[in-house]
């Protein structure tokens, strides 16, 4: 099969072109494509499978095995090598393919005298269309040319059968809409009502030029494509609307640096010197990078794939002399948009002043599409499975980014209600305005902290335009994780030190790295484990590593020179390790003495309650801590063993339980007990219904998203902490079912104003 690398992917892919432009059915051109391939790579069979509806494989084309298995042979999802194939989307490369424990024997193929397999994934825009197979007698593997060679054959492959170029081969089948009311769920991502009609986004480009006739012109083509591309970005990154400090900025500023990345321009010139077109290399280059970053098991590269992919769309519609974005000029005045997946450049393509919601199929609540979506203000939910395939243009839609609900082709008494709904909505958003310079101070008199949690600079303006009391979660470790590599202790300094300055005065409790889990670092190497959620990770890894923990402190102590510095220690497990890490912070306290260098007026050192075991020495911890904070996303996550990532457990459990309020109210007492102050921060805090039961508890501090303060404050002002809190506990001592039902109407019967976002109720 030697010949194979001499062949190269270029009389493929021309052998390919010519067989699309010969008169015959879809079934004759994949036959001739067959034999085509089987020649060139010199192997004893070539096949094609391709992927139903149903999600199983077809073989719809072979040259080398029994050819009554056409159209009779089916492999289920992930069944044999096939299904793994197109289930891990990678290519599988073996020299005895009968070996694999995957491997799955048809009699009616005949393939059991072949030995050596390789198969790579027919696939366009993340989407395995289906699976090319060649085999031969000998046991051998092939080499990376003849894998190169058979990746690029399936890329020009999926390109003609995703256009129709392969007459009566149906690769997919969006099914017949039905012309009637639908509702789609999904994942808040940007909260908001929003009414109007459907638009698809549809950001693609079919590449059907393959073949470079000059490959010197193709370059100059690609550098003048990527000129325009950088102009373009950086207009979009001019306009007024996004000019506020924000996340977004961050978001948009690391797209605009993927745009200048030399190594991904360097490959689509490589691309090029192998015979490509530009958008051939584009597409190219696309494919194997989505497949390289998809195996990595954090979000972060799978959202640095998201804005690589909008980026090689926007250079594609170039180089195609299309115009720079996917958005049309005639949009309606009220449009609802619907991708399948969505970059942020691509979402600030769009003319805002009619925009009014936002509909992503695999959009996530950390995706840059959503942070983008809420600096708009546009109401958007993600993870609205097959919203696509439920929607024709201009369809009428709702968009309930409260509920995380898509209401599809709606009738008038639905329009109606919504209308009243957002009507309401505008009214109430103006009141909590209007509470900003308030004190949060019940009925009956008990004072509240409302707080929010932060994590970068560009939070800090936040504070002042939510009225909150301070900062009670300051999350150290987002600082790094967007940083390109680890900041040393004069750049963490700066960091800290301009967030005491943006305060102005207010407190800031800064929490030490909680790195591990789902939150890891670009530039350190990954531990690979099981369970990360209950592994190496926090307080546990920056015991183990102290030299981090110390470096951080160090940083932390020289930024709050002669103001009150309030750091805490993440997921503590036994006192024992709070002991250690407050040991550590008063060495590092008269290291810095001994120097001479002015330390903090005062340092209070906390400790977080994420962890259940914690539960069971609250005094021990109590007496050796300086302050205390209640992590209610982890507790809960730990509390009832269900990962707070996963759609199928996350819900199951009620933090309004009894057994979950029992555990904070024992907080609450232990608090108590030794005068220690106490704040709870995490996403309960930041719900209105959620609020006013941890307040009847005792809670006396909260912390929260900042869009929530508002909401919060409102329901504290119309509270009478006594009436709620005797009842609240009754109801707990007793295992009272159904808490949450019985806690909206003591609301409702006290006048307790809960109908904030994420409540549920309106």
């Amino acid at each position: 099969m030697a010949s194979s690398a001499d062949a190269g992917p270029l009389i493929l892919i021309r052998r390919l072109r010519q067989i699309m432009a010969e008169p015959g059915s879809g079934q004759e051109r994949l036959d001739k494509i067959v034999k085509q391939i089987a020649n060139i790579m010199v192997a004893d069979v070539c096949s094609i499978y391709i992927r139903r509806q149903d999600g199983s494989l077809e073989l719809f084309a072979t040259e080398g095995l029994n050819k009554g298995a056409v159209h009779t042979t089916h492999m289920t999802r992930g069944e044999g090598l096939v299904g793994l194939i197109a289930e891990s989307n990678e290519p599988v490369n073996l020299s005895e393919a009968q070996a694999h424990p995957a491997f799955s024997y048809r009699p009616e193929t005949g393939e059991e005298i072949y030995h050596s397999f390789l198969g790579v994934p027919v696939q366009r825009a993340g989407n395995v269309l289906g699976v090319l197979v060649v085999q031969n007698r000998t046991q051998r593997l092939y080499d990376s040319e003849e894998q190169e060679a058979l990746q690029t054959t399936a890329m020009v492959l999926a390109e003609h059968l995703a256009s129709g170029a392969v007459a009566g081969v149906t690769v997919t089948s969006p099914g017949t809409l039905r012309r009637r009311m639908q509702l789609a769920k999904g994942l808040t991502l940007s909260d908001g009502i929003a009414l109007g009609h459907i638009v698809l986004h549809e950001p693609r480009v079919v590449v059907t030029q393959l073949v470079a006739d000059d490959v010197g012109e193709e370059r100059k083509r690609l550098a003048r494509a990527i000129k325009r591309l950088r102009v373009v970005i950086d207009a979009m990154l001019d306009r007024r609307d996004l000019a506020a400090p924000g996340e977004h900025r961050d978001v948009l500023e690391s797209y605009r640096l993927f745009a200048h990345d030399s190594g991904w321009i360097r490959r689509l010139r490589e691309a090029i010197g192998q015979g490509l077109t530009a958008q051939a290399a584009v597409e190219r280059v696309r494919n194997e990078t989505r497949a390289r970053m998809l195996r990595q098991p954090d979000s972060f590269w799978r959202e640095r794939f998201k804005d690589l992919d909008d980026l090689s769309d926007r250079l594609l519609r170039t180089l195609s002399g299309r115009p720079d974005t996917a958005a049309s000029d005639s949009l309606p005045e009220d449009t609802i948009l619907v991708a399948r997946t969505m970059g942020p450049a691509e979402l600030l393509d769009y003319d805002r002043s009619r925009l009014r919601g936002l509909v992503v199929e695999e959009g996530s609540l950390q995706s840059h599409v959503a942070i983008v979506a809420k600096a708009l203000g546009i109401a958007a939910i993600g993870e609205a499975k097959g919203a696509i395939e439920s929607v024709e243009p201009g369809d009428a839609a709702i968009v309930d980014a409260e509920t995380g609900e898509l209401h599809i082709r709606p009738g008038p008494d639905v329009i109606a209600a919504y209308s009243d709904k957002a009507r309401f909505r505008a009214r109430r958003q103006q009141r909590y305005a209007g509470l900003r310079d308030l004190p949060a101070v019940t009925r009956d008199g008990k004072a509240i902290s409302l707080k929010i949690n932060a994590g970068l600079l560009v939070d800090l303006p936040h504070l002042a335009q939510s009225g909150a009391d301070g900062i009670g979660l300051f999350r150290t470790e987002l600082e790094f994780m967007i940083a390109h590599r680890f900041p040393l202790k004069d750049k963490q300094t700066a960091i800290y030190r301009r967030i005491l300055d943006g305060a102005g005065g207010k407190p800031v409790v800064f929490r030490t790295l909680d790195i591990g889990g789902d939150k890891l670092l670009p530039y350190f190497k990954h531990v690979k484990e099981e369970n990360p959620a209950l592994g190496w990770r926090a307080l546990r890894m920056t015991l183990d590593r102290k030299g981090l923990l110390r470096t951080q402190i160090r940083a932390l102590l020289r930024a709050a020179s002669g103001r009150e510095l309030q750091v805490m220690m993440p997921m503590v497990s036994t006192t024992a390790e709070y002991e250690v890490a407050k040991q550590l912070v008063r060495e590092e306290l008269r290291r810095l003495e001994a120097k001479g260098t002015a330390p903090p007026r005062e340092v209070r050192i906390g400790a977080m309650i994420e962890v259940p075991s914690i539960l069971f020495e609250l005094d021990r911890l109590m007496a050796a801590a300086d302050f205390v904070s209640v992590g209610s996303n982890d507790l809960s996550q730990y509390l009832f063993a269900a990962d707070r990532n996963n759609r199928r457990v996350s819900q199951r459990y009620d933090v309004l339980s009894a057994s979950m309020l029992r555990a904070l109210r024992s907080i609450v007492s232990a608090a108590d007990r030794h005068g220690k102050p106490l704040t709870l921060c995490g996403e309960i805090a930041g719900r209105p219904l959620e609020a006013m039961a941890l307040i009847a508890l005792g809670f006396r501090s909260i912390s929260m998203a900042p869009a929530n303060i508002g909401p919060v404050k409102a329901a504290v002002l119309s509270m009478d902490v006594a009436k709620i809190g005797g009842e609240l506990g009754g109801l707990i001592d007793r295992d009272a079912p159904g808490l949450r039902q019985r806690l909206v109407e003591i609301a409702t019967r006290t006048g307790v104003e809960i109908d904030g976002p994420g409540t549920g109720v309106s």
